[in-house]
């Protein structure tokens, strides 16, 4: 009796994920599995093409991400101005935006028809601003540096609120200056939290869909992107099943590493 009570009651969401998850992967495997599916994908221009735009967005993403989120984090966690509290504690609000939010607010300040080729147009009487970037990759990139960064801060800010500050006041005392402590103490403090939050944002920034998807940047294709285009544009499901299924091996891939690394670092 023992034994059954607990069997019955993993049952139910034992049930409930192999149907929701579990089955629509399977048929999503088995797609894959066409005849010449693979080799067709893996040998077109277009398939390479988002890999390497995916891998190359996400990395730098990423590592926007932690330089930024590190010094964002240096300044609220050590640096005392009128309203730090308050900054810190917005960050997890942020931390619920869906990510086209952002988006939609980047194009109303720097998209074609924004405000700061408004403003360009009505001081100079051009008749177009200068502002273009967010239709380009470089566009891309700064959108999901912007959403994606307090991913960052979030463990860095955890990280230094256990920080004895008392090692920051001897080296001070001893007259070291601020770029000396930050680079010799707060920093090595700082690794394995810049270590978790750096590799979740690299499992986001592989499949993020929607940043890619409202800036409208042309020649930007993701696998996320080469999904949908295969799937809804071109009904091509077994070429989208492939591609879906080499997405899914990355980011379980990094999800691994980054449970690893979270689990060392106690994150």
């Amino acid at each position: 009796m023992r034994t059954t009570g607990p069997a019955l009651w993993a049952a139910a969401p034992v049930a409930v994920l192999g149907l929701v998850f579990l089955y629509p992967l399977g048929l999503v495997v088995q797609e894959s599995l066409a005849p010449g599916a693979y080799a067709d994908v893996f040998a077109s221009t277009a398939f390479r093409d988002a890999l390497t735009t995916t891998v190359w967005l996400a990395l730098a993403a990423t590592a926007g991400c932690l330089v930024l989120g590190f010094v964002l984090a240096v300044i609220v966690a050590f640096v005392p101005f009128p309203g730090s509290r308050a900054v810190a504690k917005s960050i997890d609000v942020f931390l619920s935006f869906p990510s086209f939010l952002i988006t939609l607010a980047l194009l109303f300040v720097y998209g074609t028809v924004g405000m700061a080729n408004g403003l360009w147009t009505d001081v100079t009487g051009a008749e177009s601003g200068p502002f273009h970037f967010l239709a380009t990759p470089w566009g891309v990139l700064l959108a999901e540096i912007t959403y994606f960064t307090p991913f960052v801060m979030r463990p860095l800010l955890a990280a230094f609120s256990q920080l004895d500050t008392a090692q920051l006041e001897v080296a001070s005392s001893l007259g070291a200056r601020p770029a000396r402590i930050v680079r010799q103490v707060i920093l090595p403090e700082a690794l394995p939290a810049l270590a978790a939050g750096g590799s979740l944002v690299l499992v986001m920034c592989l499949n993020e869909f929607g940043i890619v998807l409202f800036t409208g940047a042309k020649g930007v294709t993701t696998l996320p992107m080469l999904v949908y285009g295969k799937a809804i544009l071109e009904s091509d499901y077994p070429a989208a099943c492939v591609v879906a299924v080499v997405n899914i091996a990355i980011s379980v891939g990094l999800y691994s590493l980054y449970r690893m690394v979270s689990r060392r670092v106690g994150a």
